[in-house]
């Protein structure tokens, strides 16, 4: 699986909307995937939260439609373990894209700590891609 660069969220417009970043990609047969994440601002009390989104990027790269399975994975990067966000189903025409899809969402007290999130999809009958990863500090400005 080749590397995959890590995207840092660009600034917001306004202070509660959030970017999406989306990661290297990787493929399963006729399907493309990147993973992609954001961090929405938020609190808890007077504690600051984040909204950790992941989201899934699918291209068909075939001539015929496809039913595409996919799922997310999140973790804190210094000895966090593997937490599963979500999953779904989306059909991908010939020849297109779809996404960014969220596919679920965890919401974290600030640290200062990096997040990542992971997803792999597959096509009816073909086996999972890699991974295809992204990730942020978890309370950037």
């Amino acid at each position: 699986m080749a590397t995959a660069a890590l995207t840092v969220l660009a600034v917001p417009a306004t202070a509660d909307a959030a970017a999406v970043a989306c990661g290297g990609g990787t493929s399963t047969g006729r399907v493309a995937v990147n993973g992609c994440i954001s961090a929405q601002r938020g609190s808890a009390g007077r504690f600051p939260t984040r909204e950790i989104t992941a989201y899934i990027k699918a291209r068909n790269t075939g001539n015929k439609g496809l039913n595409v399975a996919y799922e997310a994975y999140f973790r804190v990067v210094d000895g966090g373990h593997w937490e599963k966000l979500g999953s779904g189903r989306t059909y991908v025409r010939a020849g297109e894209s779809v996404g960014p899809l969220e596919v679920g969402s965890s919401t974290r007290v600030c640290g200062p700590v990096k997040v990542e999130i992971r997803v792999h999809a597959r096509a009816d009958g073909a086996a999972w891609s890699g991974w295809s990863p992204a990730a942020t500090r978890q309370c950037h400005t």
